[in-house]
């Protein structure tokens, strides 16, 4: 590292808290100094009441921009001057681009699980997808989906204090692609949602069910729901083979983990930042495998 850094280094970093697990430093120098690219990128670990501070140090630092991660998405979203389609939608912003001073929130998270979905022969587009889950992650995926040109996405989720926000999920997505069909369920109503992964393409775990401590529980209740051909993706990527990845895979559905999510957002956020593709066969091998 610091061979290549010189006075006319650019950088590029992580925002959020905590971020010392993070593994994105690792990833985006290693793709810099392949590319021979002149940036450097780092993590700073920012509370949500510190996030306008730190992007004004941003900009007084003239970086190219940096990743949001929690819980600082929400609250970076007010000091952009330019929001990205999928963005707009959410409300929350996972990218920033600074373009002499003019900043670009993007949220890649949802590309990141449809590209990953593309990296193993699955396409959205054209597909009924039910998903479970109305948090960040589960918003973006539904989002970058119907952006995709998914038929139909069933939401379930649990009815409490925050289901109201799903539902306004809903009506942003049908607003924005009028073509895409959006219902929103109960996420305890085990029978509806048997129905609707049956009559699904794509079914998607957005919650936390599967991770520790819950790496013994399945969001899906009925396996009867599973059917050979089903598409099973998880987001959840620790551990690797959750409980509705093994069950499923045991009824013939076609199963992707979580972790390549990770890569493919960061991979859509590299070329924001550099117009370059990242190396992403040798970052998979090297980070991934």
């Amino acid at each position: 590292m610091e061979g290549r850094i010189t006075g006319h280094t650019g950088l590029l970093a992580l925002i959020g808290s905590p971020v010392g697990h993070s593994g994105s430093p690792a990833m985006y120098n290693y793709s810099f100094a392949r590319l021979g690219l002149d940036y450097a990128y780092v993590a700073f670990d920012i509370k949500v009441e510190e996030v306008a501070s730190a992007i004004a140090a941003m900009k007084t630092f003239k970086m190219r921009g940096c990743n949001v991660t929690m819980p600082c998405k929400t609250e970076a979203v007010k000091y952009m001057d330019e929001l990205s389609k999928a963005a707009q939608i959410i409300g929350a912003v996972n990218t920033i681009v600074n373009d002499n001073g003019k900043l670009t929130g993007h949220m890649t998270d949802g590309e990141g699980f449809v590209n990953n979905l593309r990296d193993h022969g699955i396409d959205v587009k054209g597909k009924k997808l039910t998903v479970a889950g109305g948090g960040g992650a589960a918003t973006a995926i539904q989002v970058q989906c119907a952006l995709d040109g998914a038929r139909e996405i069933s939401i379930f989720n649990i009815k409490d204090a925050f289901f109201a926000r799903t539902l306004q999920t809903a009506e942003k997505i049908k607003k924005a692609v009028p073509g895409c069909i959006v219902n929103v369920y109960d996420i305890a109503d085990t029978e509806k949602m048997t129905a609707e992964i049956q009559d699904s393409n794509i079914f998607v775990n957005a919650t936390i069910v599967g991770m520790k401590p819950m790496d013994q529980e399945s969001v899906v209740k009925d396996t009867a729901a599973f059917y050979p051909g089903l598409v099973v993706a998880d987001a959840v990527y620790n551990p690797e083979e959750t409980r509705l990845l093994t069950e499923a895979k045991a009824a013939g559905c076609t199963c992707v983990g979580g972790k390549g999510m990770l890569l493919w957002q960061g991979v859509s956020a590299f070329r924001l930042y550099t117009g370059m593709d990242m190396p992403v066969e040798e970052v998979k091998e090297k980070f991934f495998s």
